[in-house]
């Protein structure tokens, strides 16, 4: 893989670090924003089909082109960091996701998609770029950093799922604004990331090319569990909703449920990285990760609904903990910022075109079935390969990329 990377020299990071307090602030608010898009569109999925007389396969393609997007869109990151600076990158796209949800709430049926694509796509650049910020600035603490990250994350995740449904009966059961609600937040984070862009300038920045992470079986891990535990994410975020109601709960019901399991996932998003990082290794975590979200998935899927709440919360434990140790193992396998940020990329890009797969099969096997049950099979095919992956890429070792300053 041969990109430019999308970060500086450790000279240039030091700007950004004479008020770290603002930078934290700022990546917080950033990753609040970097799943709202996806997790508000669930819950009101069967209002909004209705609305714009949306069938069953053209529902599951609204729920599968942003995730897809978000692996198309990834390999833009490094590009654009290298001609205008990871800082500002964010700042534009957080801006064009704003756009996004616009699109998507007021336009139709046309503004849906676009808004979808265009709200996949900003979301898949931020999210390649915030690792190598991370390992740029806090490189000492990179477990805890990708800890908070992914709490912000879970955290608008969690927000979205549970306030949309109710925002959208509030407004006369208008899911317009259950949807476009969630630009404000948007623009709030660009706000205050806005010192981030200022306090680059003037600094003499290294550019460096990064090479060899496509020959890098180790690299090929981290993307393989990063995009099939993506995927489960993804499945929940789409279709959880839907097969609660399936079971027999209501919308808000269902939505409530879904934003508590993604609540749960705070604490264990912020506690997994930091116990990964504690042992010799990281495969013993990826393994009780995994199995819990699996227990979760199975527990919604097939066991009474009176244990639901329950089986939600181990859910979110599972889940909260898988994807804050696939971010922290971006970090763990590079050497140093550069080909962080470009194995990032990488994993990113190449993980989520396999995760959106995921979001597919849920609504094809659906389809061809009429209900939920076989649904537990590609569960079951997804979360024992993305665990395989996962041993692989749980070794403490480095990607054998190196990183090579250029004009």
């Amino acid at each position: 893989m041969t990109t430019a990377s999308c970060t500086e020299s450790q000279a240039s990071a030091a700007p950004a670090l004479h008020k770290p307090w603002l930078l934290i602030l700022g990546l917080v608010l950033v990753a609040l924003n970097l799943r709202p898009a996806l997790s508000s569109m669930a819950p009101l999925l069967g209002q909004v089909s209705a609305s714009l007389g949306l069938s069953g396969s053209t529902a599951g393609l609204l729920t599968t082109l942003p995730v897809l997007c978000l692996g198309l869109f990834a390999p833009l990151a490094p590009i654009l960091a290298r001609r205008f600076d990871a800082e500002r990158v964010v700042l534009g796209v957080l801006i064009v996701l704003a756009a996004g949800i616009t699109l998507r709430s007021q336009l139709g049926t046309w503004g849906m998609f676009m808004g979808s694509l265009v709200a996949g796509a900003s979301i898949g650049i931020i999210g390649v770029l915030l690792p190598g910020i991370v390992k740029r600035d806090f490189a000492g603490h990179a477990g805890a950093m990708t800890g908070v990250y992914t709490m912000a994350l879970c955290l608008g995740a969690a927000l979205a799922a549970g306030s949309s449904v109710p925002l959208a009966q509030y407004f006369d059961d208008s899911w317009r604004i259950g949807l476009g609600f969630w630009l404000v937040p948007a623009l709030l984070a660009a706000l205050f990331w806005m010192p981030q862009t200022r306090s680059k300038h003037g600094v003499q920045r290294t550019r460096y090319r990064v090479t060899g992470l496509l020959r890098d079986p180790l690299a090929w891990q981290v993307t393989l569990f990063m995009g099939l535990q993506s995927s489960l994410a993804y499945i929940v975020f789409g279709w959880l909703p839907s097969i609660l109601i399936g079971r027999g709960l209501s919308p808000a019901q269902a939505g409530l449920l879904m934003s508590f399991s993604i609540i749960v996932q705070l604490p264990s998003a912020l506690t997994v990285p930091w116990l990964a990082t504690r042992g010799k290794d990281q495969r013993l975590a990826i393994l009780i990760v995994m199995a819990l979200s699996l227990a979760g998935l199975f527990g919604l899927l097939y066991a009474p609904m009176s244990g639901a709440w329950g089986w939600a919360a181990v859910l979110g434990v599972g889940q909260g903990g898988v994807f804050a140790v696939a971010l922290t193992l971006i970090v763990l396998r590079s050497r140093d910022a550069h080909v962080a940020a470009n194995l990032s990329s990488m994993a990113q890009g190449f993980g989520y075109t396999i995760a959106s797969m995921g979001p597919f099969a849920v609504g094809l096997v659906h389809d061809m079935t009429g209900g939920w049950e076989a649904v537990g099979w590609v569960f079951a095919f997804i979360g024992i390969t993305a665990t395989a992956a996962g041993m692989g890429a749980g070794r403490a070792l480095h990607v054998r990329a190196t990183a090579t300053a250029v004009d």
